[in-house]
């Protein structure tokens, strides 16, 4: 069971080019590249606090192409978080992920207690939006999960959704800050007020 571990795992879904690369890279990083490469599927460490101690987020970035169905429901089943990405500029890409959350559903029977961001990327492409920010979060409502967009090129809202995931989580207190002890309070206090900024 991945419980026992001690890895979080964050699995992030979308159709080919809606950015899942650069927002990983650009949270794991620090890094943009405005070039196109297709992932088939690659995984990031990165240490962050969990309950009281340290743990590693691992984050898989798995392909935008239907030709690997084994991978991705081995990334379901090992999954303890979800982040669906779509691109605000392409209508199509939010009907993409429609499956994968069902699939999710499907494995891992209820939802209910699963951390699961929808995620509109490319928000700096204002002129080319198709998906209006009111469809995505009726679409979130429905799915019952936490809904943001982002831009990976600007680096807008990138952390937080990283952030906001976590505290989605139950199961686990969990922060992407390590400042030890003093830093509890204070990213406790953050938390709260994420939560109710995305309500």
């Amino acid at each position: 069971m991945p419980e026992q571990s001690n890895d979080y795992s964050v699995v992030v879904f979308g159709a080919g080019g809606v950015g899942k690369s650069s927002l990983v890279l650009r949270f794991v990083k620090g890094t943009f590249r405005d070039t196109y490469i297709p992932t088939v599927e690659d995984t990031y460490r990165q240490v962050i606090s969990c309950d009281k101690s340290v743990c590693t987020l691992q984050i898989t970035d798995t392909t935008g192409s239907h030709q690997f169905p084994a991978m991705q429901r081995l990334s379901i089943s090992k999954g303890h978080a979800f982040v669906l990405v779509y691109s605000i500029t392409s209508r199509q890409s939010l009907e993409e992920i429609k499956p994968i959350y069902q699939q999710i559903v499907s494995i891992k029977g209820s939802v209910e207690s699963i951390p699961i961001m929808l995620v509109g990327n490319k928000s700096d492409e204002i002129s080319q939006r198709e998906v209006d920010t009111s469809q995505a979060e009726a679409q979130a409502k429905q799915w019952k999960c936490a809904f943001m967009e982002t831009s990976a090129k600007t680096n807008y809202n990138v952390t937080e959704l990283f952030q906001e995931l976590l505290s989605l989580e139950k199961k686990r207190d969990m922060s992407l800050s390590i400042d030890g002890k003093r830093g509890g309070k204070q990213t406790r206090a953050d938390k709260l007020k994420g939560k109710c900024s995305v309500m």
